[in-house]
């Protein structure tokens, strides 16, 4: 009798196996996009135009950062600090060229990177893209709380009236129990607020985007203008005092100043013309970022020797150094406003994030309903305010910064990588199939070892292995990427108004600088990395495949014909 009960037990956990290895690989099949539209119960509400998605990039990436990100990798890179930034720019630029390919195939469906690798790959892939992502949108929205409430203290004892009257618990935050707990108000109130407005619809939260971004965009050009009538050229020499090596740390430092062009992908059901207004809304917005940064960066190293920059608030005090304080005070509320509509538009994405993952089952469906008046995911932008609120309001998160950007780094490689699967898939059914693996499969493994390839490139740079060490591991990304160029024909994206060029060179670039800027993080953002997707597996294999909605998924790719070979 007992072996019969352990007979059954051991058939029923093979078939529980084999019920979630076969849930795990389904994929979506998304309509092309002349037929994904929403009806108007359960759909979001087109109200942003071209402008609109230029200023939500641009106010996603540009924050506080401008002002200080820029003075700290000075410190090292020196004037080459401008050549940090155009090389972190030109990697996004190219990630964001993926982006614009998968944003205009896939233009009337929210969701981004998670949906993308979704229909690329497979159901797990998309879950665990979501959760990694989204625990740096919550960290992050957290800690941009705290430091918007610092900044607006900061703003408020300007004032005489208010200077040194300000407790801490509602600025930089009152320690309690020996630090485990940091009190702060000021940023859950705050929170509350601009969760209110999102809350409201999107043309009242573009609305204040807007505003805030043209403020901030106005006081950098000004703070550009005017800085520059006070650079010595002096300055900029030597160019590169601590050689190439610092100014390539400090693009690794600088890449995460450009994130934010996915907040455009992520608004396709509310852009008035997706396959049109998303790509150009994606590289309109980096490109704009690129030159803000790069103006900033040769005023401060033109005015001030970068070995005199100071750490906490670089340019303001360079403009004091000058005698310009009204400039100072303008840089003040610059960073007020930058804060805000990072703050804002990280709200904004991960709500959108969690509506997608509520229609699609692997979330509850109260993240996916829509209010019938505001046309806005209520709940899930609550839900989104309240997490933040609470990690905001009694811990303090700055702690945790150095297991950020996981998300967005691996969220950005498969973004790339699924720009290459989904030319090879669109192709599959003119490929030969006498082969011990299809091109798909054979094209996933080379991005894998590609991946791989960055990771190892990392990792001996990170600790000054040899050269030819680091030349190798490039070299057998070459190859792979090789293999996937020469073994296939790339045409041009079905059903995409806009296409990548030089794929599949252009996605496997991406991938290999994403993972090796990966292997930079701190040793307890691979921790991290690991833990999370461990426990997102969990969640999975207990909630998630078992409530997806199988309307729109396909459980295995179709066999593949004989009429093509390579």
């Amino acid at each position: 009798m007992g072996g019969h009960e352990g007979f059954s037990n051991h058939l029923s956990s093979a078939t529980w196996f084999s019920h979630f290895c076969a849930s795990a690989r389904r994929f979506k099949s998304l309509a092309p996009p002349s037929s994904q539209t929403a009806t108007s119960a359960d759909s979001l509400v087109r109200r942003l135009g071209l402008f609109d998605l230029i200023l939500l990039g641009v106010g996603a990436s540009i924050g506080a950062g401008v002002f200080v990100v820029t003075g700290t990798v000075a410190r090292d890179a020196g004037p080459g600090v401008t050549i940090s930034f155009l090389l972190a720019g030109a990697s996004c630029v190219l990630n964001a060229l993926c982006y614009a390919e998968l944003a205009s195939r896939f233009p009337a469906v929210v969701g981004g990177a998670y949906m993308y690798s979704y229909s690329a790959f497979n159901e797990i892939t998309a879950f665990l893209v979501f959760v990694q992502l989204m625990l740096d949108y919550h960290i992050g929205a957290a800690s941009i709380s705290r430091s918007l409430a610092s900044y607006a203290v900061a703003l408020l004892e300007l004032f005489p009236a208010f200077k040194g009257s300000i407790p801490l618990w509602m600025g930089s935050g009152e320690e309690l129990f020996g630090g485990v707990l940091s009190l702060n108000i000021l940023a859950p109130v705050l929170l509350a607020l601009l969760t209110l407005v999102l809350c409201q619809g999107v043309r009242e939260s573009s609305a204040v985007n807007s505003f805030m971004t043209a403020t901030k965009v106005v006081i950098v050009l000004v703070v550009i203008c005017a800085g520059a009538f006070e650079i010595d050229v002096a300055n900029w020499s030597p160019f590169a005092p601590n050689g190439f090596k610092a100014v390539l740390t400090g693009a690794t430092v600088v890449f995460f100043s450009y994130v934010g062009f996915d907040a455009v992908a992520n608004s396709a059901e509310e852009s008035k013309n997706p396959q049109r207004d998303l790509p150009i809304g994606i590289m309109g917005s980096l490109l704009v970022c690129i030159s803000l940064y790069i103006g900033v960066c040769l005023v401060l190293t033109g005015m001030v020797p970068f070995s005199l920059l100071s750490e906490d608030a670089p340019l303001a005090e360079a403009f004091s150094s000058k005698g310009m304080k009204f400039v100072s005070v303008l840089i003040s509320i610059g960073a007020v406003a930058g804060l805000t509509t990072t703050l804002l538009v990280g709200l904004y994405v991960q709500s959108r994030l969690y509506l997608g993952l509520g229609r699609d089952g692997l979330l509850p469906s109260i993240f996916s309903r829509i209010h019938p008046t505001l046309h806005t995911p209520l709940h899930s932008q609550i839900w989104c305010g309240i997490v933040a609120a609470v990690l905001g309001g009694i811990f303090n998160v700055h702690s945790l910064s150095h297991i950020l950007s996981v998300g967005t780094l691996t969220g950005y490689s498969v973004v790339a990588a699924c720009v290459v699967a989904l030319r090879l898939n669109d192709k599959k059914e003119r490929e030969s199939a006498n082969r011990w693996t299809s091109s798909w499969q054979e094209g996933v493994i080379c991005l894998v070892i590609i991946a791989c390839s960055g990771f190892g490139a990392g990792i001996l740079y990170r600790f000054s292995a040899s050269v030819i060490f680091i030349l190798l591991s490039v070299a057998v990304a070459i190859v792979a990427s090789a293999v996937l160029h020469f073994r296939k024909a790339y045409a041009q994206s079905l059903g995409s108004g806009f296409t990548c060029p030089g794929v599949p060179i252009v996605p496997c670039v991406c991938i290999f600088f994403n993972i090796f800027l990966f292997a930079q993080l701190h040793f307890e953002a691979w921790i991290r990395f690991v833990v999370v997707n461990v426990l997102a597996t969990a969640v999975y294999a207990l909630y998630g495949q078992y409530h997806a909605d199988t309307s729109t998924v396909v459980y295995q790719r179709a066999p593949e014909t004989e009429s093509e070979s390579y």
